[in-house]
């Protein structure tokens, strides 16, 4: 999703390379994380990888580990390459940090922030209201961070429904996608649609943006 494009203007990284593994603040994955405690969007969430610089993937992390002077909390990393952080205003107070091995050169990796669906909205059948309740949260998340500069800001215009790359999706939904291979639902085809039925669970849904 192009949402990183937008996301990585506002988030202000220390990093470092030594050898394969990046240190990365955790205050700067606080920073996202703490905006999403609302009831409108609590159905979202940040998902935190690297892209590689010169290849289309993202670098493949080993580990990835919540780092203070006192404990060490090892992270999810899902098998998208990703991980998401707790939202714990005491680690940033500790000035704790993200530790993350990778199996890349650390210095082709940058930052990629995804905001995406919670995992327990990944299913096979989505009823109308289902569909809506995903894009109002989108929806709810643009018009919070714009405020008076709404106008400079992004703004959902559907939904993406991503797959692995080696499933094969009916012909029925062959209309439904785009050259990436996901299937992009408008704002005007969410208003019309009766629901959806998918073969099988979407990767991560994420949010049609518009500048």
């Amino acid at each position: 999703m192009k949402i990183t494009l937008f996301i990585l203007g506002h988030m202000i990284l220390s990093t470092y390379a030594i050898a394969d593994t990046l240190e990365v603040q955790y205050s700067s994955f606080y920073s996202h994380v703490k905006k999403l405690d609302e009831p409108d969007t609590n159905a979202l969430r940040f998902a935190f990888g690297f892209q590689h610089i010169a290849e289309n993937r993202l670098c493949h992390i080993i580990r990835a580990d919540i780092v203070t002077q006192k404990q060490r909390l090892p992270l999810t990393v899902e098998n998208n390459e990703r991980f998401t952080v707790p939202k714990n205003k005491i680690l940033k107070m500790a000035k704790a940090q993200v530790v993350i091995e990778l199996d890349d050169q650390a210095n082709r990796c940058d930052m990629s922030v995804q905001l995406e669906t919670l995992p327990s909205y990944l299913k096979t059948h989505y009823t109308h209201d289902d569909l809506l309740l995903l894009f109002d949260q989108y929806q709810a998340f643009f018009d919070g961070m714009g405020g008076f500069l709404s106008f400079m800001m992004p703004s959902a215009e559907g939904l993406s429904f991503h797959f692995d790359r080696e499933i094969n999706l009916p012909e029925s939904l062959q209309p439904l996608m785009n050259k990436e291979g996901t299937i992009a639902l408008s704002k005007a085809r969410l208003m019309q649609a009766n629901g959806l039925k998918l073969p099988h669970k979407p990767l991560r849904i994420t949010a049609i943006i518009e500048k």
